[in-house]
């Protein structure tokens, strides 16, 4: 399994807007309902499916990382989407070490794939512990240079 085969350029932003835990959530829904239409139809309870995950503790890791993730009914098979935050303020994202959020990958799974839920997320902190990963993909310019530093660390 690699990253880059759930993670499509079309549900990247450079750009995160949000401040907020389940502003960067909606966000990130947002640009995935573009291509999946399982969300699309049912935005409101995907939306909820990783709210209440939240709610059972916060998915910011720390180092200025987020990993929202579910498992849903509606999703029928595994997405991703990414949201870099350039602002110095980050994302409030009630994170374990107390800092803002600048990384967010927003995972989602079908609802009986634990496995494939926990595999997914080892490979994205284990690309994420490295220092300079993270900070390349802060300081990316394009889609493109983040799919690419992606694809050179998921091995």
């Amino acid at each position: 399994m690699k990253i880059t085969d759930f993670l499509s350029k079309d549900a990247i932003t450079l750009n995160l807007q949000a401040k907020t835990k389940r502003e960067a959530i909606e966000e990130l829904l947002t640009l995935l309902e573009k291509n999946v239409k399982e969300i699309k139809e049912n935005k409101k309870e995907v939306l909820k499916s990783i709210m209440d995950r939240e709610r059972m503790g916060s998915t910011g890791i720390g180092q200025h990382i987020a990993i929202p993730h579910a498992r849903d009914k509606n999703i029928k098979k595994i997405v991703c989407a990414l949201g870099i935050s350039k602002s110095p303020q980050g994302v409030d994202f009630d994170s374990l070490d107390g800092e803002p959020v600048h990384i967010i990958f927003l995972l989602l799974v079908p609802q009986n794939e634990i496995n494939l839920l926990l595999r997914a997320l080892s490979k994205i902190a284990r690309m994420l512990r490295d220092k300079f990963v993270r900070q390349e993909l802060k300081e990316a310019s394009s889609v493109e240079e983040v799919m690419s530093i992606i694809s050179k660390e998921d091995i």
